[in-house]
């Protein structure tokens, strides 16, 4: 089976750096089902191709299986589509022969290492249950533009009509590590199979090729299953881990946007996206430099901060080591330039005790975090940041319960997380964002997120304080 990749950004020759294999050099890898061979057909400064032909050898193929084959005894075990379909094992292959490439890593060109260069990927044979419906749904929301065209059964006899097999080519302009960790994890996606029995470790495999994007994919679901072979404990954990951390509502309802005419002049987006612009807006209104994200769960909100050029630093706090570790995955911290990863911090506390590390910043965001603390604890929080902390500015937001009701699927007197501790209508919160500005000598002012109906107010309250 053969996997092509181009590149047209100049000089082309550089996509040899960044797959650390000399384009005027053959290179070759033992496999234990066969062989990989790295090539060059072209290399030139204005086009340049990689090659991997993984070559397969059914009698290996077999005795690397052992005793778990499952059709054992059986002639289909030697005679098979595996060495000419793009399947599990040639993303096993890519892993081998391009890990660090797939790591974005590479000590002569390491800022391009990271940088979208335009790329085409060829496979020439690619099995795929679903079709080229499901070959553009898991690609294309990725960044590809995908070209997927039916092979027939037999070009001869076209009345037999097609196979379940498909060209494939991609073309787009992606970090090449990107686009190897999509093959990785996209192949066996396709194929809905694997030629190795899945085991724990696949979650971990899962996470660290797809962690980065498989959280916002569309097809998360059907990718996370089909991986880990529908073995349904291994796919209800990781879709838990690839969750956005406990500060995100479910995903119907942070996905929610206003029926159309109920609410005039609002934005169809995602209430969680609302929210996150509504913060950092409010932190531009004060003209705040040196941000602490409090209870950043997996970074959403840290990476939208980095992206505004006026903020010079940025420090995500959570109690929880798992959420930070996902922060690292989705922020790219092993890959991010220089001059970027030295304006971002990711550091573990509890929000309820003090923290001489979170003085003097200009402002702390807690977003959707104060509904996760039990009300007995609150004053502890309030101490630790109004008090303690004292940043310049505090931006609080948090579900307006009375607008649950617009949520059809949401059981009445139903919170909206499972964690939520309460949930406040607008009066709790203005009350308790008054309390806490006369306590700690804050001004306060509220205001909407998301749609605001006449009678139940917005989707989610925000609170600024200034000191």
């Amino acid at each position: 089976m053969l996997l092509t990749v181009t590149t047209t950004h100049e000089p082309a020759t550089d996509l040899g750096f960044l797959l650390h294999k000399h384009p005027d050099r053959v290179h070759q890898a033992n496999l234990a089902y066969g062989s990989a061979t790295v090539f060059f057909p072209e290399a030139s400064a204005e086009r340049c191709t990689a090659a991997l032909l993984l070559e397969v050898d059914p009698i290996g193929l077999v005795k690397a299986r052992g005793n778990r084959a499952t059709e054992a005894f059986s002639l289909k075990q030697y005679v098979n589509d595996r060495p000419y379909a793009a399947s599990s094992l040639l993303a096993v292959a890519i892993g081998r022969v391009f890990r660090t490439a797939m790591q974005a890593r590479s000590k002569e060109r390491p800022e391009l290492a990271a940088t979208p260069i335009p790329l085409e990927v060829a496979l020439p044979a690619v099995p795929c249950r679903g079709g080229v419906d499901l070959a553009t749904a898991l690609f294309a929301p990725l960044g590809w533009t995908v070209e997927a065209e039916p092979i027939p059964l037999d070009e001869h006899f076209p009345e037999w009509g097609e196979s379940r097999y498909v060209r494939l080519r991609l073309t787009g302009t992606l970090p090449l590590a990107d686009a190897l960790t999509h093959l990785y994890v996209l192949l066996p996606v396709l194929d809905d199979a694997k030629h190795y029995w899945v085991a724990a470790d696949e979650v971990e495999k899962l996470l660290t090729a797809g962690g980065e994007w498989l959280a916002a994919h569309p097809e998360r679901n059907l990718i996370v299953s089909r991986y880990l072979r529908r073995r349904g404990a291994l796919t209800r954990e990781t879709l838990a881990r690839l969750a956005e951390s406990d500060d995100t509502e479910p995903e119907q309802i942070d996905d929610a946007v206003p029926e159309e005419g109920t609410v005039e002049d609002t934005p169809q987006e995602p209430l969680r996206v609302l929210r996150r612009r509504a913060v950092v807006g409010a932190l531009h209104a004060v003209g705040a430099t040196r941000v602490l994200d409090l209870g950043c769960g997996d970074g959403v909100l840290v990476a939208d901060l980095l992206a505004e050029p006026s903020i010079t630093e940025v420090v995500g706090v959570d109690v929880s080591c798992r959420a930070l570790s996902y922060a690292e995955r989705r922020l790219r911290l092993e890959r991010m330039p220089e001059r970027k990863r030295d304006r971002v911090r990711l550091i573990q506390g509890a929000l309820t005790y003090t923290d001489e590390r979170l003085v003097g910043y200009d402002a702390a965001v807690l977003m959707e975090v104060i509904e996760h603390v039990d009300a007995p604890r609150l004053p502890a929080l309030e101490r630790a940041v109004f008090g303690a902390a004292a940043p310049g500015t505090v931006v609080v937001t948090t579900p307006n319960v009375e607008y649950n009701a617009r949520y059809e699927w949401l059981p009445a007197g139903q919170v909206r997380h499972p964690d939520h501790r309460f949930e406040w209508t607008r009066a709790e919160f203005v009350a308790w964002g008054q309390r806490v500005a006369d306590a700690y000598g804050y001004a306060v002012r509220f205001a909407p997120v998301g749609a605001e109906d006449p009678d139940l107010g917005p989707a989610t309250q925000l609170a600024v304080f200034t000191r």
